[in-house]
């Protein structure tokens, strides 16, 4: 008996240490596992080695972008996720069926490229970038073995080609290689803070579509406009036309890719005249009350200095201003002289660069020579070539007090006023005022008055250069302005390049038909927009503050008048 429960008490302590010895071994295992997969994760994690090695030359994953935005806050760039598609060749099993499987799903890859790909000695080959989530799904549900997907960024426009040029757009990879994605791609990939824009969208969109409207209706080739506040410098609208979606760079014409507002430089004719005669003025040179003959035609060497539709008579500065004479612009020009014509241009920063943030930006030409030809010729505006950008931060000058501010794409902190440098004295600037808004009520601009809102301004219309001399019927049909001209705060330049005469303008396709109407078309609805208050353009207060004093009276004629008493 007690040899039997002898026996069988060393079956039980067999049969215990067997579940433990199980027991432990299983412990061993589970913990080996557990392990495997613990260092797995933190290998992947933190170093990396779950992702195939790329093909040499292959892009790296997109980095994250911050976005941008308009002044209001509006998004104009940000960043979408997007699945991308790549291979292993390595775990490729059937090449040829893969591609075709491949190509029947995307029709638009190349089968041989493809098959390429596909046998590459590589461990990574991109097929297709920023697939669809079905484009994805149905892959997926094809099971392709050594096909796999990766999460990349994707930079999209949610507002298209609104503001297009001034956007700009990046390369498949992220980079930015237009416009401002371009010149603040260092800012835009290390900064999380969106990047807060001047532009204001909604004036872009109205610009935008009023300028479209004058290029349709005169059948030009394109056209530029500018809006900027003439306080801070800040640029609230900048459209050329055509233009193009940021969202589908590859499907964009040369000639779109253009930026006419900014890398466009153009004689842009007797706009020039606001600062020619501020030159005169700044100076002293000329007053006022000046006067000079413009009876004749003025002639240099086989050159003929004209007036369109002169007065054949003695004009006065405000009338040489208001009926745009070239002959008294000349002479007026001729009395600073060539030396103080280039010092005048040169602080207006008329031979260089503008100093905005884009990479687009148009060096001026100027003459190799400065002769007494080309001094009288700038003065209306003929002889040199400037951007856009160059004329609304010179006249934002004329208008201001007379502070030229370095135009700008960035928004500001404060609506406070921006340093700049000073280039005329504040009377000059008061003066140029009264000429721009005797422009608008008496002389060639009356199609750009905006009813309660005192818009002053001056036409440009100049006949574009070859390599044969000038092309009479290829004309830059232009209007510059500035508003309400008794609180300066912003100038707007429309641009129209070779428009066409029609009936309803007389067969004419001057800046004062095409341009003007562009400009009051824009003010009329921006005014409202910013809470612009209208003044009664009649009250003394404003009759007062932009009265030309006699502006059809010469020095001459004074003379006389004041002889005879």
């Amino acid at each position: 008996m007690s040899k039997r429960l002898l026996s069988l008490a060393k079956v039980q302590q067999q049969a215990v240490d067997t579940g433990r010895t199980r027991l432990l071994v299983g412990a061993a295992l589970m913990t080996l596992a557990f392990g495997a997969v613990g260092f797995r994760v933190v290998d992947v994690a933190v170093f990396g080695a779950g992702e195939p090695k790329r093909a040499h030359g292959q892009s790296e994953v997109v980095a994250a972008r911050a976005d941008i935005v308009d002044r209001n806050g509006l998004i104009l760039a940000t960043n979408l996720k997007t699945p991308s598609l790549y291979a292993n060749p390595k775990q490729v099993i059937d090449p040829a069926r893969t591609a075709r499987d491949l190509v029947r799903l995307l029709p638009d890859l190349d089968p041989i490229e493809t098959q390429r790909k596909l046998t590459a000695d590589s461990q990574f080959v991109w097929i297709k970038r920023d697939l669809t989530p079905r484009k994805m799904a149905e892959i997926n549900n094809a099971g392709l073995p050594g096909i796999h997907f990766q999460d990349e960024e994707r930079r999209i426009y949610p507002q298209g080609q609104i503001a297009g040029h001034v956007i700009g757009y990046t390369d498949i990879d992220g980079k930015g290689i237009a416009g401002l994605e371009k010149s603040q791609n260092l800012a835009l990939t290390t900064s999380e803070r969106p990047a807060r824009l001047s532009i204001d969208i909604r004036l872009q969109h109205l610009l935008r579509l009023e300028l479209s409207k004058a290029i349709d209706e005169f059948k030009g080739i394109g056209g530029a406009g500018t809006i900027m506040d003439v306080r801070t410098g800040e640029i609230l609208a900048m459209t050329s036309l055509p233009d193009f979606d940021p969202n589908h760079p590859g499907d964009m014409a040369e000639e779109a890719k253009f930026n006419r507002a900014s890398l466009g430089v153009y004689e842009l004719g007797s706009t020039f005249k606001i600062f020619n005669t501020a030159m005169a003025l700044e100076t002293g040179v000329a007053t006022m009350r000046s006067g000079y003959d413009a009876s004749q035609p003025i002639r240099v060497s086989r050159f003929r200095i004209r007036d369109y539709r002169g007065k054949n008579r003695w004009l006065s500065v405000p009338e040489i201003f208001m009926y745009s004479s070239n002959i008294g612009s000349a002479k007026m020009a001729m009395d600073v002289g060539t030396e103080g014509q280039i010092d005048f241009l040169k602080r207006l920063g008329m031979m260089e660069k503008v100093g905005i943030e884009l990479p687009e930006r148009g060096a001026p030409l100027t003459p190799q020579t400065w002769r007494d030809i080309n001094t009288m010729t700038i003065a209306f505006g003929h002889g040199i070539s400037v951007s856009p950008l160059h004329l609304v931060a010179g006249v934002g000058a004329m208008v201001n007090g007379g502070i030229l501010r370095r135009p700008t794409l960035l928004a500001q902190e404060t609506d406070a006023p921006a340093p700049g440098t000073r280039v005329i004295g504040e009377g000059v600037s008061e003066n140029i005022r009264k000429l721009l808004r005797l422009v608008v009520e008496n002389g060639t601009g009356r199609n750009a008055s905006a009813a309660g809102y005192l818009v002053g301004g001056k036409t440009g219309t100049a006949e574009k250069a070859t390599a044969r001399g000038y092309a009479r019927k290829s004309l830059i049909s232009s209007f510059v302005a500035a508003f309400p001209l008794h609180e300066p705060r912003y100038v707007i330049f429309a641009m129209v390049d070779e428009p066409k005469g029609n009936k309803r303008t007389f067969g004419y396709a001057t800046g004062g038909w095409v341009a003007a109407p562009v400009i009051k078309s824009v003010i009329e609805r921006m005014g409202p927009m910013l809470g612009i208050p209208a003044v009664d353009e009649d009250s003394p207060e404003i009759r007062r503050a932009l009265a030309v004093e006699d502006a059809g009276l010469t020095d001459q004629k004074r003379k006389k008048r004041d002889a005879s008493f």
